[in-house]
């Protein structure tokens, strides 16, 4: 009796979950990015008295930016709007998002929502969140008794 080594990604059409997969794959691949939605990327960090929410925007107007809190979430919503240009230069690649983004990300019970701050500068929109006045860490002497 032969031994045979099985790959399991050897006969993809004879496994139709497989067969789907690398179908929408290839189809989100091989799709224009306009065509697809975009969300801007963003860095979260945290500071001794505040927790700071920073999204990359290029070419995003602060009108069209909307900052939301409400019910312990954090909303960024807003567009990147494309701009033809209409004195004969045609585009040879198109591979920037353009559209309407949304992102949701939880607070913490620690931060005071009534204090969020937004600054908007050279396309990066910074959201300041403070915390309260209770979660903010206190150094407590411990004094020795003799």
């Amino acid at each position: 009796m032969a031994i045979t080594k099985w790959d399991p990604f050897g006969d993809v059409e004879s496994f139709p979950p497989m067969r789907l997969f690398q179908d929408a794959v290839s189809r989100l691949l091989s799709e224009p990015p306009a065509s697809r939605p975009w969300a801007p990327p963003v860095d979260i960090f945290e500071t001794e008295n505040e927790l700071v929410v920073k999204a990359d925007l290029p070419d995003v107007d602060q009108k069209d930016i909307d900052i939301n809190v409400e019910n312990g979430t954090l909303a960024l919503k807003g567009e990147r709007r494309f701009e033809k240009k209409t004195d004969n230069q045609g585009y040879h690649r198109i591979e920037r998002s353009y559209g309407s983004f949304v992102r949701y990300f939880g607070l913490p019970d620690s931060v005071d929502t009534e204090k969020v701050r937004a600054e908007y500068k050279n396309g990066v929109l910074t959201v300041t969140l403070p915390k309260k006045e209770a979660a903010k860490p206190r150094a407590i002497k411990v004094e020795v008794a003799n």
